[in-house]
């Protein structure tokens, strides 16, 4: 059998593309460093400075700040005057990489490569043996989902992403009862009973730590329509008891899908709406070829969202389960009617509104 001869220019080409993907993660994670000890805001607020302008700023170790600089300049980051010696934040990079961005910091979504950095060899004993990793060995994640998704909430989920249901706004200010199903740290519940005074809400979560938030930041917004409760959302057995059923991120991680979409059905009035929140992609991976951040989206399903499913013995939706995916399931739970939008400002997720039939 004949070998076929290598395309050495194809060859030195991904060789090429190899390097670049060793240097990029490597500047996901100095990126995740300086986010978290606040290097880009320190630097936002700099002229051009040396290092130990920046560290003293920054109440930062000299050395390592100048050692993390020299990955940022290599990596085209931050800007570097070798004849002052001095470094400098563009401004048009602090629009990605400041807490001041809000939803548009990138810097705080680089902290997830090291937290699944942590568990690799818990995944890979899964790709040999199956089963999956527990949600326990990601401590810091609830933290960091609340981090991202509060800057995201702050600028959309009032005045962008409830107004995308038709009539909803009129029907919160006049008074409804809603759920928000695996509410995290409540910030979401929150900021609505804040903005619809009249309308009653609850914050399901399975983690104890989320309703102690939730409820902490209700007491400090002298909050009356909010609440919160420890729950599985996969066993929410209660009557038609809302009008409207908010899930941010959430259905795609649980282990029973099926079976919290037709919980979901049961609580809701009947004409009752379902608002899901996820990820904006295709069910078909030829269709994701150029969804913005589809690797690292596959890779988040990977190291968490799906393994976590597999782990409880789960179906492993994932992450990329995708809009056909979601409008079949949705159906099959008895929603009768789902449109899909867009929703501008709030990153790369799709909002779903499924509306329960009247009897």
């Amino acid at each position: 059998m004949a070998t076929q001869e290598l395309d050495k220019a194809r060859v030195e080409a991904f060789a090429g593309q190899m390097i670049g993907i060793m240097d990029e993660a490597a500047l996901a994670l100095m990126t995740s460093i300086g986010h978290q000890v606040g290097l880009f805001d320190t630097m936002a607020s700099l002229p051009p400075s040396t290092s130990h302008q920046i560290a003293e700023a920054a109440r930062l170790n000299e050395r390592y700040v100048r050692e993390w600089l020299g990955a940022m300049v290599t990596g085209r980051i931050i800007d570097y005057d070798p004849a002052g010696a001095t470094y400098s934040l563009p401004q048009e990079h602090a629009a990605a990489l400041t807490r001041a961005a809000g939803p548009a910091n990138m810097a705080a979504v680089t902290q997830l490569v090291a937290m699944y950095g942590n568990v690799e060899e818990r995944v890979i004993d899964s790709f040999r043996d199956g089963g999956g990793v527990p949600y326990s060995a990601y401590p810091r994640f609830p933290q960091l989902m609340s981090e991202m998704s509060s800057a995201t909430f702050d600028r959309t989920l009032v005045d962008v992403t409830l107004p995308l249901v038709p009539g909803l706004i009129p029907r919160l200010q006049a008074g409804i009862d809603v759920a928000d199903l695996g509410c995290g740290s409540g910030h979401a519940v929150n900021l609505m009973a804040q903005a619809f005074a009249n309308s009653r809400f609850t914050g399901y979560d399975f983690v104890e730590e989320g309703a102690i938030g939730g409820r902490a930041e209700a007491a400090q917004m002298g909050l009356a329509n909010a609440r919160f409760a420890v729950r599985d959302i996969a066993d929410l057995d209660m009557g038609s008891e809302y009008d409207l059923i908010t899930a941010f991120d959430v259905i795609h991680d649980q282990a029973q899908p099926a079976r919290v979409l037709a919980a979901i059905v049961d609580a809701l009035r009947p004409g009752g709406t379902l608002l899901m929140v996820d990820i904006g992609a295709s069910s078909n991976l030829h269709e994701n070829l150029d969804l913005p951040m589809g690797p690292f989206l596959y890779a988040s399903s990977t190291m968490r969202c799906m393994t976590i499913s597999l782990g409880l013995g789960g179906a492993g939706l994932g992450t990329m389960w995708g809009e056909q995916k979601a409008r079949q399931m949705l159906a099959e739970a008895g929603f009768g009617q789902v449109t899909v939008e867009s929703t501008p400002g709030g990153g790369i997720n799709f909002c779903f509104i499924a509306t329960k039939e009247r009897a």
